[in-house]
């Protein structure tokens, strides 16, 4: 058995036994700040102020409560989280406890890479067009050009993916984000534009999504090295053009905010506004004992840390394929070529970089 599948495998068993244990979570998602260095249209957080951010010592408390609750994966989010300095310290104490991922807009990515690569096991970095588009939607002149410089930085010192929302001005840029992606080597995720209260309506028009959305959910069935799985993409056709709904269970993923709150229940609906601290919760108690029947039904969003998990059935043999049996290759994958990488001297296997 190698240095990787034990990690793996206890990935996996707390999952199970979160399944089996009643209601808890096993996603979590936490913004270090709402500060942001470019001002999305699409976008809510950037627009608030920050109260006073939490410590290391707070920090690491809120972990604690979401070890204790079973959560396995852990993404840091913002605003954009490489304007903490302390962000390597949060990331070392994260790494030790559960599978990390950070979401940045990529524009200091080539400076800080060095500081954070080690500990984390997958790196996400927006692009919402190509060019002149991405930079529009992010209102900041040569972001495109900054993000795919830390990209090809990026893929070599750890597992990178492109996080890409659709939004109804950049409907035709989809694909080539897609082509993008395979040129670079590195993987896509996609989103739909949601129409937050706190930001620009920029959701597309259902007539105008459908086309794209087929057209992704082909060239995932082709090959291409979309993240999301097939399902994801009939879901959303079924539930938003078709009648047939799909089954929310929000419980699955939780999300923290800058002060440490917990957001219920969830954080697109709340748009992030926390309630209780998290390590002043008993999170399993509380998670069984929420009133989550009114938010079965809801199909307002298409983000995928809610609808794949959502998704997700033992009895699903191609998604259980698909979703635990090739993701756990594909970390097997990624966590031995980390290793390998990061090891003085070691030789990077070809294609490592990609996910």
């Amino acid at each position: 058995m190698s240095a990787v599948q034990p990690v793996v495998l206890r990935s996996l068993a707390r999952s199970l036994r979160n399944v089996r244990g009643g209601k808890a979570p096993v996603l979590a998602g936490h913004k270090l700040l709402y500060r942001c260095n470019l001002e999305c249209a699409m976008c809510p957080f950037w627009r608030r102020n920050d109260e006073v951010l939490l410590g290391l010592a707070d920090e690491v408390r809120v972990m604690e409560a979401l070890a204790r609750a079973g959560v396995s994966f852990l993404g840091f989010e913002g605003g954009e989280p490489l304007l903490r300095h302390d962000l390597p310290a949060l990331l070392e104490e994260a790494y030790g406890r559960f599978h990390t991922s950070l979401v940045t807009n990529g524009w200091l990515l080539e400076h800080r890479l060095p500081e954070i690569a080690r500990h984390l096991d997958v790196l996400c970095v927006s692009l919402d067009g190509i060019g002149a588009t991405h930079d529009r939607l992010r209102g900041t002149p040569r972001s495109f050009e900054r993000a795919v410089a830390g990209i090809k930085a990026s893929r070599h010192e750890v597992p990178t993916v492109i996080s890409h929302t659709v939004t109804r001005e950049n409907l035709e840029d989809a694909e080539r984000v897609v082509d993008l992606a395979e040129a670079l080597d590195v993987g896509v995720t996609v989103q739909v534009a949601y129409d937050y209260r706190g930001a620009d309506p920029m959701a597309p028009a259902p007539a105008d999504l459908l086309p794209t959305i087929e057209r992704l959910r082909d060239r995932k069935r082709s090959g291409a090295p979309i993240m999301e799985s097939v399902e994801y993409f009939d879901a959303i056709v079924g539930s938003w053009y078709r009648g047939t709904p799909w089954r929310s269970k929000p419980w699955l993923t939780i999300n923290v905010d800058p002060s440490g709150r917990i957001v219920l229940p969830c954080y697109v609906l709340q748009e992030y506004q926390g309630g209780l601290p998290a390590w002043e919760v008993d999170i399993r108690r509380l998670w069984n004992s929420f009133d989550w029947a009114p938010y079965a039904a809801c199909n307002r969003c298409a983000l995928a840390c809610y609808l794949e998990p959502s998704l997700f059935r033992w009895t699903n043999l191609a998604h259980l394929r698909e979703r635990v049996v090739g993701a756990t290759w594909r970390y097997a994958r990624r966590a031995a070529w980390a290793a390998v990488h990061r090891r003085p001297g070691g030789v990077v296997p070809t294609g490592g970089g990609g996910a």
